[in-house]
């Protein structure tokens, strides 16, 4: 979509040459001729840049740019000078301008200083749409038990220095997260931050992918290509599942953490790179390195800062917060009309171990509200291994008669999702007679 821009001038000739140059580059062009209608403008159209006009009887441009800055301090706005008022300029710019142009237009000039305040406009909005999704999802996914606030302050500390962290803890535990937090608190935040997973590639994949490769390194390496590690730089890097990489790249690595440098494959040219390395593994280094199966060096290099992460057991305040939000989450994305968490079913999620932690109650929630009708989501959207959970000193197990009945609703509920709601299908599927089927879903009470 394109960007629109204000102009505020208050010769037409000079409207109309600027609004035809910002045409040709691609802008949608808002204008005015005084400051009054400027103002008008601002608040009418919401345009991303305003080129404003220094001299115009009325209200200034200086004038203009203050009432500008009260309503909407961060809208970039660039000062229009006469040529050679030099002085005009630096005062506009001391007065809260972002930049200025001088007449008559030169056409190249006008183009850059178009796109550099439009791009500092998009990486602001970008930085603040970050902040507010990493604030949200943070204190959302996180959770806000007191385990939790612990490791968020140490988290926090952490991000503030330049040493390398080390993220233990179970799979599902929200360690991705934890990085990107991390990053985002740092002062890298506004660099790139580059996920690897060191379990999900073949070992010379994963080498290309951290260190790239020049052409004709390999069959195949038909041109040259950057690693992961160089398009990072003044980043961070996540290494996730560290643990896994073998004992030869575990030493490339180690070069990296001490040197900051490395060569592609193929290549003899050293490559210089600033970067902060957050490892994550739900694996015991310790073991690993009696092992033999991870170098000491290495681990020692990863380990000055190390954060484990609770498993959601050991946690059971922060399932009831973490599940209403997967619920209003995944209602929003699937435009179903969920509302609520039954007391039963609250009861349920709270008893159960989830041995896949945050992953796993993510996975039963939007399952539940993929299959399920609102408003609430109640006992028969759970699995039946949540619906069997039962909380610590509970005297009876869940009565068999509730989890056949689970355990049938589940499978009828899938036959159905997947034969797109034709009940003829999900019947044969299931190896039923229709009429059966129909008095199942009365029975269970699936709509």
């Amino acid at each position: 979509m394109a960007e629109k821009i204000l102009i505020v001038d208050d010769e037409p000739f000079n409207l109309d040459l600027l609004e035809q140059e910002l045409i040709d580059l691609g802008h949608a062009v808002a204008r005015a001729d005084n400051g009054a209608q400027a103002l008008l403008q601002v608040e009418k159209t919401d345009p991303e840049l305003v080129l404003l006009d220094y001299r115009m009887p009325g209200m200034n441009g200086l004038e203009v740019l203050q009432a500008i800055r009260k309503k909407k301090p961060d809208l970039p706005v660039a000062i229009i000078t006469a040529h050679g008022s030099i002085e005009l300029a630096v005062e506009a710019i001391k007065a809260g301008a972002d930049d200025f142009l001088t007449k008559p237009f030169d056409p190249e000039h006008l183009a850059l200083v178009v796109k550099r305040n439009l791009e500092r406009s998009r990486l602001r909005s970008e930085v603040e749409f970050l902040a507010a999704e990493l604030g949200e999802r943070h204190r959302l996914i996180a959770g806000t038990s007191a385990a939790m606030q612990k490791i968020i302050a140490e988290a926090q500390k952490a991000a503030a220095s330049k040493a390398t962290i080390l993220l233990l803890g179970e799979s599902g535990t929200g360690k991705e997260l934890f990085a990107r937090s991390i990053h985002a608190w740092s002062e890298r935040r506004l660099k790139p931050f580059v996920a690897i997973n060191c379990a999900g590639l073949a070992k010379e994949m994963l080498e290309s992918e951290l260190f790239g490769h020049e052409k004709g390194a390999f069959t195949g390496a038909h041109q040259l290509k950057k690693g992961k590690l160089e398009l990072a730089h003044q980043g961070t890097v996540f290494l996730d599942e560290i643990g896994d990489l073998t004992l030869e790249l575990q030493t490339k690595l180690l070069r990296v953490l001490q040197e900051r440098e490395f060569e592609r494959l193929g290549g003899t040219a050293l490559i210089e790179v600033d970067l902060r390395i957050i490892a994550a593994t739900n694996r015991e280094l310790e073991a690993a390195v009696k092992a033999g199966a991870f170098r000491d060096d290495l681990y020692h290099r990863l380990n000055v800062i190390a954060l484990t992460l609770p498993p959601l057991r050991e946690r059971k305040e922060d399932i009831a917060p973490l599940a209403r939000y997967f619920l209003e989450r995944f209602a929003g994305e699937a435009k179903k009309n969920f509302v609520s968490i039954a007391e039963q079913a609250q009861q349920k999620l709270a008893a159960y171990d989830w041995p896949g932690n945050i992953r796993e109650l993510a996975n039963v929630i939007e399952r539940a509200v993929v299959l399920g009708d609102g408003p609430e989501l109640t006992l028969h959207h759970l699995p039946a291994r949540v619906i069997g959970a039962q909380p610590p000193g509970a005297p009876h197990p869940v009565s068999f008669h509730t989890a056949i009945n689970s355990y049938r609703r589940e499978l009828i509920v899938r036959a159905l999702a997947d034969a797109q709601g034709n009940r003829a299908a999900a019947a044969k599927a299931l190896g039923l007679h229709r009429t059966h089927l129909m008095k199942l879903l009365k029975a269970l009470q699936i709509t």
